[in-house]
């Protein structure tokens, strides 16, 4: 591409960033009357067009130029917004529509510098922001006020704390990593926050599908006892908590895979194939459960799963992967493979994600990865059948049949998986 083409390209990108921006802008307020906008969709091009071509400019006369322009527009469209308001403009009319016409000149400007890519790509997530307003709007006044302090402290005690831990292994067989440790509970509590937002979002009262599909982000044993609990009390909604059930132990396999691959993506091709299988044996069940359902009740009630944000939450989990992976250390090296797999099965009774992590990490070391991958479908397999034991003894017979023959059948499906896929 010769120099003139090339010139005409920036300044082509740079006018397409201003119309873009100004297209959803004008969207926006497309019911206002003329004379009421800040800028509509012509001036948000030519704006971003301006920028573009002092970029181009100030390879002759200096980066001096560019930083003048930039003030002068910033006045005027400040002088605009002012004159705009005193006249009695649109009510809607805020400072998000002059930030957005200085974004569009600072992109153009960028994109006629030859950074095309990020020029466009900012300009394309400026535009989500801006049309996504009501959403995200919707989003911060779901928060509650210990739900956003608890998010806060932890993002402190992540941004500014995890830095700055050692990254070397202490204690008994080097088997502590204070950096290590504390990047998993991070890992597990972003994960968490996912699922526990997403039930916080949408609400429970949308239903026992949609609960137990994102409450197996944060904790599938925590819906199978809540949704118990319902169902000795309300009989008639058991079809409709074993599908939540079925559906939150059925997305617990998923996570897992991720997580680990996450930690080590060795572990993904071995176990995929598991994961699979006994995702499928849980799922198809519970979609066709559903399904056969004449009506679909909906289950309101309060959430089953605490704000995985809490530091005391964050602490205690990182307390048990502590002690997981200081145990996994210890019995590899006086039982070998088989006290790995022993503790596999002992940690599945209570929690999938500690073992999960410890067994990814030590597969990077001193672990066969095919023993780290046997150890983690073992804890799901125990962790899947207590699960269908809490259904039996609290949710009763009904909810048993329905929620324990699948989860056993998962089991067994992954143990049979796993022992064919890896040998």
């Amino acid at each position: 591409m010769n120099q003139e083409l090339q010139t005409f390209y920036y300044l082509g990108v740079a006018l397409s960033i201003g119309l873009l921006i100004g297209v959803e802008r004008g969207w926006k307020a497309r019911k206002a009357d003329v004379g009421e906008r800040v800028a509509g969709v012509r001036t948000y091009g030519l704006i971003s067009l301006l920028g573009g071509g002092l970029a181009l400019l100030a390879d002759q006369l200096g980066a001096f130029i560019l930083g003048l322009a930039f003030i002068g527009i910033s006045g005027l469209l400040t002088a605009v917004y002012i004159i705009t308001l005193k006249q009695g403009g649109a009510d809607d009319i805020g400072i998000t529509s002059l930030i957005a016409s200085l974004l569009a000149f600072v992109l153009g400007a960028l994109a006629a510098m030859g950074e095309v890519k990020i020029a466009a790509a900012s300009a394309v997530v400026t535009t989500l922001l801006l049309s996504y307003k009501p959403l995200l709007h919707h989003w911060v006044s779901a928060l509650e006020e210990n739900e956003l302090r608890a998010g806060i402290k932890l993002l402190l005690i992540s941004v500014v704390l995890l830095p700055i831990l050692p990254n070397q292994g202490y204690g008994p067989w080097q088997a502590l990593n204070p950096y290590e440790i504390w990047w998993m509970v991070v890992l597990i509590a972003v994960i968490s926050f996912v699922g526990y937002f997403s039930i916080k979002i949408g609400g429970t009262s949308k239903g026992a599908m949609f609960t137990g599909l994102f409450g197996g982000l944060v904790a599938s044993t925590a819906v199978t006892l809540h949704f118990s609990k319902l169902a000795r009390n309300n009989p008639s909604m058991t079809p409709a908590l074993s599908t939540g059930i079925l559906l939150a132990c059925g997305t617990m396999l998923p996570r897992t895979l991720l997580v680990a691959c996450l930690i080590n993506p060795d572990i993904f091709q071995l176990m995929l194939i598991p994961a699979i299988v006994m995702a499928l044996l849980i799922y198809m069940p519970g979609l066709w459960y559903w399904r056969s359902m004449s009506y679909k009740k909906e289950v309101s009630s309060s959430s089953p799963v605490k704000n995985p944000l809490e530091i005391k939450a964050a602490l205690g989990f990182g307390v048990l992967l502590t002690v997981v992976m200081l145990l996994g250390k210890a019995l590899k090296n006086w039982f070998g493979e088989a006290g790995v797999l022993m503790l596999a099965a002992a940690s599945g009774i209570a929690d999938v994600d500690a073992i999960n992590l410890s067994l990814a990490r030590m597969s990077q070391n001193d672990l066969a990865l095919n023993i780290a991958v046997i150890g983690i479908i073992i804890a799901a397999v125990v962790n899947n059948l207590v699960k269908g034991g809490i259904a039996t003894l609290i949710g009763g017979k009904a909810m048993g049949l329905r929620v324990g023959l699948p989860l056993l059948a998962s089991a067994i499906g992954g143990l049979l998986s796993v022992w064919l896929w890896i040998r």
